[in-house]
């Protein structure tokens, strides 16, 4: 029973304790074709799009903890196939911990590495 309410008390606490933010101006991405092993770069402005071997991706806002954008930056975004309607991701990604909410394709990953802000 004492560690329930343990559990329940860390939990209460946890979800009141938010981080405060800024809004990056764009973000800066890494993406990998896992069949012939190209990594690169990908710079993109909020609101924008890039493209990156036959994946488009969109990014609508990169956050990072306030005063600190070459910290912990996390980015919402949406990734298509070339030629597909539906996307193949559409959520947040989080820097550090990019397994967290990983896009699921058989040929790319993308991942975000920082919030740009000029």
């Amino acid at each position: 029973m004492r560690f329930l309410l343990l559990v329940a008390t860390i939990l209460a606490g946890s979800a009141s304790a938010q981080e405060a933010t800024d809004t990056g101006s764009g973000a800066m991405l890494r993406g990998l074709d896992k069949l012939t092993g190209r990594a690169g770069d990908i710079e993109i402005r909020s609101g924008g799009m890039a493209q990156f071997g036959r994946i488009e991706v969109s990014m609508s806002e990169c956050r990072y903890p306030e005063g600190d954008p070459a910290s912990d930056a996390f980015a919402f975004l949406t990734v298509r196939e070339a030629g597909k309607a539906e996307p193949v991701f559409r959520g947040w990604m989080v820097a550090s911990s990019p397994a967290l909410n990983a896009m699921d394709h058989q040929r790319y990953d993308v991942w975000v590495l920082r919030c740009t802000t000029s």
